[in-house]
C-alpha cells in the first residue's frame, strides 16, 4: 500500500497541472493572458521534475485546492471567449 500511495499522489498531482496546461491556449487569449505566460512555463518546468520530488497527502491536497480555485476564477472570463468544446467540458 506505501508505494501505491506516492503513486497515487503523483497521478493527483499530474492531474491538477495537466488541467491547468490543457487550458494555456484559451487562457492565452485572454486580454491580460499574456502575464501567465510565465506561470506556465513555471508549470511545465515542475511538472519535469516531479517524479524527483517527494509528495505528502497535504500538499496534494493544497494543489488540488487551488487548481479547484483557479478553475472557479478563470470560468467566467473564458466562457466569454469562443472555446472549443474541451475547455467548457474542464470548467464545468
Amino acid at each position: 500500500m506505501d508505494q501505491q500511495k506516492p503513486q497515487g499522489l503523483s497521478a493527483r498531482m499530474l492531474n491538477c497541472l495537466q488541467t491547468i496546461l490543457d487550458l494555456e491556449p484559451a487562457l492565452c487569449r485572454l486580454e491580460l493572458g499574456y502575464v501567465l505566460l510565465t506561470e506556465f512555463k513555471v508549470l511545465k518546468e515542475f511538472l519535469r521534475e516531479m517524479d524527483n520530488m517527494a509528495l505528502d497527502e497535504d500538499d496534494v491536497m493544497r494543489i488540488e485546492s487551488a487548481t479547484e480555485h483557479f478553475l472557479q476564477e478563470i470560468r467566467t472570463p473564458l466562457s466569454m471567449l469562443k472555446t472549443d468544446n474541451e475547455i467548457k467540458v474542464i470548467l464545468q
